[in-house]
């Protein structure tokens, strides 16, 4: 049984699809917009001035790590590590991590890019 909602469907697999567009066009929209520039920034953009360009992180490996990381942290650490760049305002950049974010939540139908 699907909740009621706002976009009346009632497949959870279409629900599903239209969740995932929608939230991506509207995490562009945040950057596009500039609204993200009045939100504190976190440590590695802000004291580090660096962002992790997750398109060099193998999505395997993190998952592999992430599974391991509240025994062994380093692992994280070292491939986080490995992948942090200064392009800090790199619009393609923050595209490419939401689109791994989702991969990593299982929501592939959609690439932010193709919006």
């Amino acid at each position: 049984m699907i909740l009621e909602n706002r976009l009346g469907i009632t497949d959870p697999s279409e629900l599903a699809r239209q969740e995932e567009k929608i939230s991506k066009q509207k995490a562009l929209e945040l950057y596009d917009k500039g609204l993200l520039t009045s939100l504190e920034t976190g440590k590695f953009r802000k004291e580090l001035s660096k962002v992790v360009d997750w398109s060099r992180v193998d999505n395997e490996d993190y998952l592999m790590v992430i599974e391991r990381s509240p025994i062994k942290d380093i692992e994280i650490k070292h491939l986080l590590k490995q992948a942090l760049t200064d392009h800090i305002n790199d619009r393609e950049l923050y595209v490419k991590g939401i689109d791994n974010s989702y991969y990593y939540e299982g929501y592939t139908q959609y690439k932010i890019s193709e919006l």
